[in-house]
């Protein structure tokens, strides 16, 4: 584990935006990526941004942004026998430069355990998600019969939108054999994610997964894979005895973030302030991402501590790209 007082130095120096000019083609600027398109490549800048119900939180996370690149790099190339990725090339700690592909407006959301959203729908009452039923007499963190599909909107501005697969077929955004393809993707990925995660002492609770269409007409899966930001672990050792005993799991994500931001007063509806996250919960934060990446993938996460992220991706890209 990262020395905290090697993450307490890191506090000022984290990467909040990567904005070089218009050498590296057309910026987007989205919730945690930088991303730059130029032909048929896409160059995305991983930044130390956290974001949480759909609101880019005001500080930065030492180091996340090189935890999540390296591990979706990591798993990118576990899985690529799996599905295929749209991965070039890593030549930076933060960057993967990639084949630009058109983004399906849908995210798959594949869920074996009832939590977070899913839970808090269940909570309320509902006994349907996204078109799937939901047996009566759950309780949180229960594990599903078998794992759902859940897809959303994919939302360019505000919250991501819950929504079945026949409406995405209604509405023309997908028609079935793309969708049912789609989602066997989704499911083989999660199966080897799981796999992966038993393997390391982990259970993979949920995750989404986006896909792309290349210029030749393949479907890739695109963005990130089985990362903090895109999915929920929990550790497998006392998960069946803290679930008979109704008490909290042990786990990795950025749920406990949530949380945070919950016990603050804060869920992203309209009229609540967005709370500023102290010091000391941004080094737990990160030391929480780093956990994951040294937990998943049995490696020392070794952090680059340059005073300048940004000029040191630049100066990077500037050479993959000559």
């Amino acid at each position: 584990m990262v020395d905290e007082n090697v993450i307490a130095r890191q506090l000022d120096s984290t990467l909040s935006d990567f904005e070089p000019g218009d050498e590296f083609g057309e910026r987007y600027h989205g919730k945690v990526r930088d991303t730059f398109a130029s032909g048929d490549h896409l160059i995305l800048i991983t930044s130390d941004r956290i974001s949480a119900f759909d609101h880019v939180l005001r500080q930065t996370i030492p180091f996340k942004g090189q935890v999540l690149n390296q591990l979706a790099a990591y798993f990118f190339e576990a899985t690529a026998d799996v599905v295929p990725n749209h991965v070039i090339s890593i030549p930076d700690p933060n960057v993967t430069v990639a084949v630009r592909c058109d983004t399906v407006p849908v995210e798959f959301v594949v869920r074996a355990y009832l939590v977070g959203h899913a839970w808090r729908t269940y909570r309320s009452g509902k006994r349907e998600l996204c078109g799937i039923p939901l047996p009566d007499g759950m309780k949180e963190n229960q594990p599903f019969e078998a794992s759902i599909l859940t897809p959303t909107t994919k939302a360019q501005q505000g919250h991501d939108e819950d929504i079945s697969r026949q409406e995405i077929i209604d509405a023309g955004i997908l028609d079935e054999s793309t969708f049912d393809a789609l989602a066997k993707m989704a499911f083989s990925l999660f199966e080897t994610g799981t796999r992966m995660a038993e393997e390391r002492g982990l259970l993979l609770v949920d995750t989404k997964y986006e896909f792309g269409k290349t210029p030749d007409g393949r479907y890739v899966v695109i963005d990130e894979v089985h990362t903090p930001d895109s999915s929920r672990y929990f550790y497998a050792d006392g998960f069946e005895d803290r679930l008979r005993a109704d008490e909290p799991q042990r786990q990795l994500s950025k749920e406990f973030v949530r949380e945070w931001l919950m016990d603050n007063g804060f869920m992203g509806k309209e009229g609540e302030d967005l709370p500023d996250l102290p010091d000391s919960f941004r080094i737990r934060v990160a030391q929480r991402y780093i956990e994951l990446y040294e937990t998943i993938t049995g490696r020392d996460f070794k952090p680059d501590t340059h005073p300048n992220p940004a000029a040191r991706i630049k100066e990077a890209l500037e050479g993959a790209l000559a």
